[in-house]
């Protein structure tokens, strides 16, 4: 990027920097700063001075160094060669400043974000020259990966006739595929485009969200399932499982795309992440689910300004993806780490804090990352969705604090972590008794036809269950488990079975890590009956151990690594043992 002097750096307070002499900047222009050109942004604009937050180390500049313009805000670029990318905050691909500058990142190192050189295959669509064209039509396509069939967009707010259009061939990412006529003359289309990341892709219309994302975690899609579209919290305190348990949904969910980012976390755990993921391999294709992902990498030690950027630059890339037609999920991890870069930034700007030293448009700011979710239609008239799973970092655990408590009221579903579940080693830790899903009603038309009729009112039975289990824990501490009839003593017993049989999930083990609908709707019929058919017997004066010594009993407790998603017969046949069994059990035969 090559600009003009705009102004000149007056003071420097870490990324923070005051530049004087400003001449025809503007607000969230991208800048570089002095000789070694460090990327900055503008963020403040009065008379003649401004306040840039630069996205790397700011050691070695001076007073009076220059600072030259770009003429643009600080924008993604958007095109072929995405896919199975790492990422740093501000979009400079890691693995090539590897190559140049070694495990260290040179300061000012400019490479770009997409491969220039590189030639695509590009299939031109029927499009009849003299037709009009808008902003958001396909024009063509590239085969990026087996599963990924990169439209070629034009940019949106170009409109126009098109003149020409390129045969179908190789073409680098820069070479002109159309040309359109337009109202300002001949505009050039290629493959590349670029988008400021601030700012909100535009789409047609929003579309209901009753379509929900299957993730095969059966706490998730029985208990509190999200919709296609939709925003997510999942809190935990360090431990509970928030990164394993986005790495699980990244794998298993019915998403098209997957972009992941990893925002101030711990060096160790991204080198895990990017370590395991190429190595994972996509269940639906049988290759790398890197051949589906896109990976931001940007990690505590790395400048606090680029954290901040990080987020708008993962949505961005999502929903470039989405208005292809493409349903993709964003895993944020984590956002409390994006907050404090807001909070170090306005400390360093000298602003009012807020609560616990936050920015007062803190909210503003995470209702603004959760607004651009969605399900839509988009400008070529295809359905694309963009799926928000933000986890949050609360100090000491504590749900009440500000990045927590301001995300709750902007998503509309909410998976809490549980500390005592980790502990206990059961994961996902997600808690069945803080999380709330407010897409439930949505969806239930959808798990109705695709699960069983009767799945609304079983997921209310468990819950119910699970209601009257806590009250009875509360008892137990005061009086003991002897106190209590066999009839609550089998609730009890129940919801221990549900919570190890059901609830608890084995990522490792190659039956239990993936739950169809079908089959999670089958092992909760199971269980159900269970209770029902055994409360029955209790009162026709059958005892609780005689229900625990019924063979079914540990077959319902390892059907989760038994059966199979493939043979889901087996699933039948445990219910008519169960059947079989509980129409003994009154008697001097039992099974």
């Amino acid at each position: 990027m090559k600009g003009q002097i705009v102004g000149q750096v007056k003071r420097v307070n870490g990324p923070v920097i005051e530049a004087m002499g400003i001449t025809n900047a503007m607000m969230l222009e991208l800048v570089e700063v002095a000789e070694s050109r460090l990327i900055g942004e503008i963020i403040k604009l009065e008379d003649q001075s401004a306040v840039i937050q630069v996205y790397e180390d700011t050691t070695g500049i001076c007073p009076g160094d220059n600072i030259y313009g770009s003429g643009m805000p600080l924008s993604a670029e958007l095109g072929p060669g995405l896919i199975g990318t790492i990422y740093d905050g501000i979009q400079r691909p890691l693995e090539d400043i590897y190559k140049i500058s070694g495990h260290f990142i040179e300061k000012g190192i400019q490479v770009s974000s997409i491969n220039k050189e590189k030639k695509w295959h590009f299939v031109p669509e029927d499009i009849e020259i003299g037709s009009l064209m808008e902003g958001g039509g396909i024009i063509g396509s590239v085969q990026e990966t087996d599963r990924i069939n990169h439209k070629i967009l034009i940019p949106p707010g170009i409109s126009g006739i098109v003149k020409s259009i390129s045969a179908e061939g190789d073409y680098k990412v820069t070479d002109t595929v159309a040309v359109l006529e337009t109202k300002d003359g001949d505009k050039k289309i290629t493959m590349i485009q670029n988008w400021h990341i601030r700012k909100p892709r535009p789409v047609k219309e929003r579309l209901p969200l009753d379509i929900p994302l299957v993730t095969g975690q059966r706490v998730i899609d029985t208990l509190f399932p999200i919709a296609k579209g939709g925003t997510v919290a999942l809190p935990g305190g360090f431990g509970t499982g928030k990164t394993m348990t986005q790495h699980a949904i990244a794998k298993w969910c019915d998403a098209d795309i997957i972009v992941y980012i990893g925002c101030g976390e711990r060096g160790n755990e991204m080198t895990d992440v990017l370590n395991e993921f190429p190595n994972l391999i996509d269940p639906r294709s049988g290759k790398s689910l890197m051949e589906r992902t896109v990976l931001i990498a940007n990690t505590s030690n790395m400048p606090v300004s680029a954290r901040e950027a990080s987020i708008y630059t993962g949505v961005t890339l999502a929903e470039y993806f989405r208005d292809m037609g493409y349903h993709v999920a964003v895993m944020a991890d984590s956002t409390s780490r994006w907050a404090e870069a807001l909070r170090e930034l306005s400390g360093r700007m000298e602003e009012m804090p807020a609560e616990e030293g936050f920015p007062a448009y803190l909210p503003t700011r995470i209702a603004e990352f959760y607004e651009r979710a969605g399900y839509m239609k988009t400008l070529c008239d295809k359905d694309g969705s963009v799926t928000l799973i933000g986890a949050v970092s609360p100090p000491g655990g504590d749900f009440s604090e500000p990045v927590t408590q301001h995300t709750k009221r902007f998503v509309r579903c909410f998976w809490g972590l549980d500390r005592q579940l980790a502990n206990a080693r059961h994961y996902p830790a997600i808690s069945w008794l803080d999380s709330y899903t407010e897409y439930l009603f949505d969806l239930i038309p959808w798990w109705e036809r695709n699960a069983g009729p009767t799945w609304s009112d079983d997921r209310g039975n468990i819950m119910e269950l699970l209601q009257k289990e806590v009250r009875l824990q509360q008892v137990v501490k005061l009086v003991g488990p002897d106190a209590l009839p066999d009839s609550q003593k089998f609730i009890i017993e129940v919801c221990t079975l549900f919570k190890n049989a059901f609830l608890q999930q084995n990522a490792f083990d190659t039956i239990d890590r993936y739950s169809t609908a079908e089959k999670q709707m089958k092992m909760l019929q199971l269980i159900l009956e269970y209770y029902k058919r055994g409360a029955e017997a209790i009162k026709r004066g059958a005892t609780l151990i005689k229900l625990k010594q019924l063979s079914i009993y540990q077959d319902i407790v390892k059907m989760k690594f038994n059966i199979p998603n493939e043979d889901l017969k087996l699933l039948d046949k445990l219910m008519a043992k169960l059947e079989r069994s509980m129409d003994l059990i009154g008697g001097d035969e039992w099974v």
